[in-house]
């Protein structure tokens, strides 16, 4: 790589405060990395949720399986132990935060990281996401304390 480059795993931003932004992420990337029945994703959301967690988890599924099928370029993430985000990572998580309270910036954020305009599906995904984390004390919020 030559002095300049950027590597493709630049990890522009630390992890969001708040925990329902931490188990959002730890589970999004877990999920990446060994597939949607991953039983250490399934376990962080049953210890956050408790007996409620299979909505969460559910809809965490759909919405992975939607962004896989939709999205015409690789979504960079990093691995469960790193401590900071990728620019995808970072623009998952702001669309995420937004979802509910802004749509359209949402919906702009989701497109820019799928690299298409076919993103519809996958804000719903994530708007339902982001409301059952909000509806079970775990709000997906970069702005606040989360």
């Amino acid at each position: 790589m030559a002095y300049g480059e950027t590597s493709p795993l630049d990890l522009p931003r630390p992890i969001p405060g708040g925990y329902g932004n931490r188990l959002f992420l730890f589970v999004m990337r877990r999920m990446a990395a060994a597939g949607v029945n991953d039983a250490h994703a399934a376990n962080a959301m049953l210890g956050a949720f408790g007996r409620s967690y299979r909505r969460p988890l559910v809809l965490m599924r759909a919405m992975m399986l939607e962004l896989a099928r939709v999205s015409s370029r690789k979504i960079l993430v990093a691995p469960c132990c790193c401590a900071r985000m990728t620019a995808d990572e970072a623009r998952m998580m702001a669309a995420a935060g937004e979802a509910l309270r802004d749509p359209d910036i949402s919906y702009g954020q989701v497109s820019a990281l799928l690299g298409n305009d076919h993103a519809l599906g996958a804000l719903t995904c994530l708007q339902a996401v982001a409301q059952a984390h909000s509806d079970l004390g775990r709000p997906l919020d970069l702005y606040g304390d989360g």
